[in-house]
């Protein structure tokens, strides 16, 4: 689904395999943001799949019908899903890789604080909501359950215009990305595998230094901070979107 009725994109998931001939033994999940689609990670999948490596996108739980579906859905929810997903490439495939925007990403390092991944690539994570939204959340959902979301940070107004999702903000869909929040921040540092942690410079939805913390508390031995100076929140479609392709086929194709 769009939010502009006159542009058409693919926003279903997907499953793309390598050529004949091509493949590697290693696929990866590729996992969108909260009120997302499967489109803000297809950018990645196409830069995987040509390096040999199965590209998997699914709609993360509650996600592709109505608002209400989705502020039906859990944090629970969200990692089960994707989580059925690794355990299925993993009896398929030597190698099972993650990449995730946004909440994908967040969900991308609760599965790896407990389940062998061979690595990460998290774009866009917000660890801590900025204010007030923490502190007013329980009053709004008092009175409202919903807000229409307002225009993307995308910097690209092309890529701005086309960019699909659902239109409105659940607001119980937030207080569950909090709760998850809090969940993955503790046992940062029992993620091992190796990651790559990207995020647009001019992000307003998940802060920079969100990034920054994340590649510092991290527990991986082995990892990379990758900013994007021309990017706001979905980089993987902003002006830095072919660079942030090419650096997550390189990261994951080097393992």
């Amino acid at each position: 689904m769009s939010d502009s009725p006159d542009v058409r994109v693919d926003d279903s998931p997907f499953d793309l395999v390598p050529e004949p001939g091509t493949a590697n033994g290693a696929a990866a999940l590729c996992l969108h943001g909260l009120t997302g689609t499967p489109y803000e990670v297809r950018p990645v999948a196409h830069a995987l799949v040509a390096r040999g490596i199965r590209a998997r996108g699914i709609c993360m739980a509650g996600h592709g019908g109505s608002v209400e579906a989705l502020a039906a859905t859990t944090r629970f929810d969200w990692v089960e899903r994707a989580l059925a997903e690794v355990l299925t490439l993993r009896a398929e495939y030597e190698r099972v890789f993650l990449v995730g925007v946004s909440m994908g990403g967040l969900v991308s390092l609760r599965i790896a604080q407990s389940e062998p991944v061979d690595g990460l690539v998290v774009i866009g994570v917000p660890l801590v909501l900025a204010p007030p939204i923490p502190q007013i959340l329980p009053l709004l959902r008092l009175l409202i359950t919903s807000r229409k979301k307002r225009d993307s940070d995308i910097q690209d107004p092309q890529a701005r215009a086309r960019h699909p999702g659902i239109p409105a903000m659940p607001f119980d869909s937030v207080q569950e990305l909090i709760r998850l929040q809090e969940e993955v921040i503790p046992d940062l540092g029992r993620v091992e595998a190796p990651i790559l942690v990207a995020h647009g410079e001019l992000d307003r939805t998940a802060r920079p230094r969100d990034a920054r913390r994340l590649y510092e508390e991290i527990g991986s031995k082995e990892k990379e901070l990758f900013m994007l100076a021309r990017s706001g929140h979905v980089a993987t479609v902003d002006y830095d979107g072919s660079a942030l392709a090419t650096a997550a086929a390189d990261f994951i194709g080097r393992r």
